[in-house]
């Protein structure tokens, strides 16, 4: 793994947490995106060489709805940048952790995204991802 690439924030209204984070780190979100198979609305903004990624559900049954439901606003998720995603998830399945979807989906920010599930890594979602492009 790389790097930590993003880290997933859900919220209740994206407008009022862009509006939050704004203020907060004195720059806008520097991009707006549907991911419409996820059921959910996102925001990122860039600080340094960190990202966070803000999460809001565009449906009842979207994971991010459930998971507000469940706890409440707060960390979804950490993104790891990773170079060989087809590979990152065969070491990982090796080392014995249960990979969500073995199969890279195309996320939000032009990457293919794989998740690892919590119960395996201390309760934290885990997200792997690596740019489209960058996939043969």
């Amino acid at each position: 793994m790389n790097k930590i690439e993003h880290l997933g924030i859900a919220v209740k209204s994206l407008d009022a947490s862009n509006e939050l984070f704004h203020k907060l780190l004195g720059v806008a979100p520097y991009k707006l995106e549907v991911v419409a198979s996820e059921g959910v609305k996102t925001s990122f903004f860039k600080t340094g060489e960190s990202k966070i990624e803000l999460l809001e559900a565009t449906n009842e049954e979207s994971p991010i709805a459930k998971f507000i439901e469940k706890r409440g606003e707060g960390i979804h998720h950490i993104a790891f940048d990773v170079a060989d995603i087809k590979a990152e998830i065969k070491r990982l399945k090796e080392e014995g952790f249960v990979v969500l979807n073995e199969t890279p989906k195309k996320g939000a920010d032009n990457k293919w995204v794989v998740f690892l599930h919590p119960k395996a890594t201390n309760g934290v979602l885990i997200e792997l991802c690596q740019e489209i492009d960058s996939i043969e």
